[in-house]
C-alpha cells in the first residue's frame, strides 16, 4: 500500500492537488508506480515553497512563482545531486500539474512553461545475445530446489524472451488466459490492450509447469505461484536471474526487462519491421522503438573496431 503523502501546502490546494491525483488516476490511468512518483516529486516542490515563503503555499502563491523560483527550486534539487533522469521526472509532474490547474481555469502561470528539462543520458536497451539468451533459459530448470519452480521460471524467461512481455505483465496471468493458443491478450501499460503470437514453444512450458505445479488452479486464478502458493513474486525471478547471471559469467544488466528488450533487438536483426515490433511491445510511440536501432548501430560499431583492431 503505497504510504499517504502530506503536502505542506494551505488547505484549498491540498485539495486541489487530490483532485488532480484522482484525475491522473481515473482518468489519465497512471500506473501506480508513476503515481507513486509524481505524487512524492510535488510534495518536493511544495516543501521548497514553504521554506521559502515561511508559511503554508495556497492558490494565490502558486500563481506568483516566476521563472527564477522554479529555477531555485530545480538548482536546490540539482545541489542533492540527484540524477539528470529524476531531476527531468520531478520537472514532468510539476509541469502537468499547472497544466492542469491552468485547464481548469485554477490557476495561470506561464512562467513553468520556460522550464525546461535537463538533457538526459541516452541510454540504450541491455540485450543478450541469441546463443546467451537461450543460456539462460535452459538454466532455469537447475536452479531450483523444486523441479515445478524450476519449470515455472523456464516458463516465465520463456513468455519474457518469446513473447516480449514486462515482468509485470507476465506475473500478472491468470488461469484461462492461454485458452486461445495462438495468440495471448496482454493488458499493458495505461491499461492498454494488445494481441502478441504465441510460439508453440511458449505453450509447451507452460503446459509442462502446469503439470507438476502442486497447487490446485482454478481458472481467472494466478498462474504462476510461489512455494507458498500465492502470486509469484517479481523479486523471485529477479534473484533467479541474478543466481544464473552469476553462475554463467554474464554482465549484470541481465535482469528480467533485459529478456524482452533481447526479444526486440532479435526481432530487428531477423528483419522485423519497427511497427511491428512497437505494436508487439505495446509502446505508445514508435521513438520508444527506435532505440533497438541504435543498439544495433552500436553492435556493428564494436564489431566493426573488433575486426580493424
Amino acid at each position: 500500500m503505497k504510504r499517504k503523502i502530506d503536502y505542506k501546502a494551505a488547505d484549498e490546494l491540498v485539495d486541489v492537488i487530490h483532485d488532480w491525483q484522482s484525475w491522473l488516476r481515473e482518468e489519465k490511468r497512471y500506473s501506480e508506480h508513476t503515481l507513486d512518483a509524481y505524487f512524492r516529486d510535488l510534495s518536493f516542490f511544495f516543501e521548497f515553497l514553504y521554506n521559502s515563503l515561511k508559511k503554508l503555499p495556497d492558490i494565490a502563491d502558486a500563481e506568483k512563482i516566476d521563472v527564477r523560483g522554479f529555477r531555485a527550486y530545480l538548482s536546490q534539487r540539482a545541489a542533492k545531486h540527484i540524477s539528470k533522469s529524476s531531476l527531468a521526472r520531478e520537472i514532468s509532474a510539476i509541469k502537468n500539474f499547472f497544466k492542469w490547474l491552468d485547464r481548469k481555469g485554477i490557476v495561470k502561470n506561464a512562467a513553468i512553461t520556460i522550464i525546461s528539462s535537463p538533457r538526459k543520458p541516452k541510454v540504450l536497451p541491455k540485450a543478450l545475445d541469441v546463443r546467451d539468451t537461450f543460456r539462460v533459459i535452459h538454466e532455469a530448470c537447475r536452479n531450483e530446489k523444486e523441479p515445478w519452480q524450476g519449470l515455472r521460471d523456464t516458463a516465465v524467461f520463456t513468455l519474457l524472451y518469446g513473447c516480449g512481455l514486462r515482468i509485470s505483465e507476465a506475473l500478472s496471468l491468470n488461469v484461462g488466459d492461454f485458452d486461445n493458443n495462438k495468440f495471448l491478450r496482454i493488458r499493458g501499460k495505461g491499461k492498454k490492450t494488445r494481441l502478441v503470437p504465441l510460439l508453440p514453444v511458449v505453450t509447451d512450458n507452460i503446459d509442462a509447469y502446469l503439470a507438476q505445479c502442486p497447487y490446485k488452479m482454478r481458472r481467472g486464478e494466478a498462474l504462476f505461484l510461489g512455494a507458498r502458493g500465492d502470486r509469484l513474486s517479481p523479486r523471485i525471478i529477479q534473484r533467479q536471474l541474478e543466481k544464473i547471471r552469476f553462475k554463467l559469467g554474464l554482465p549484470d544488466t541481465l535482469t528480467p526487462h533485459a529478456l524482452r528488450h533481447s526479444f526486440a533487438t532479435h526481432l530487428l536483426e531477423a528483419g522485423t519491421d519497427l511497427r511491428s515490433i512497437q505494436e508487439l511491445l505495446g509502446h505508445a510511440s514508435l521513438t520508444t522503438t527506435q532505440r533497438y536501432t541504435d543498439v544495433q548501430i552500436e553492435t556493428l560499431k564494436k564489431e566493426y573496431h573488433k575486426a580493424f583492431d
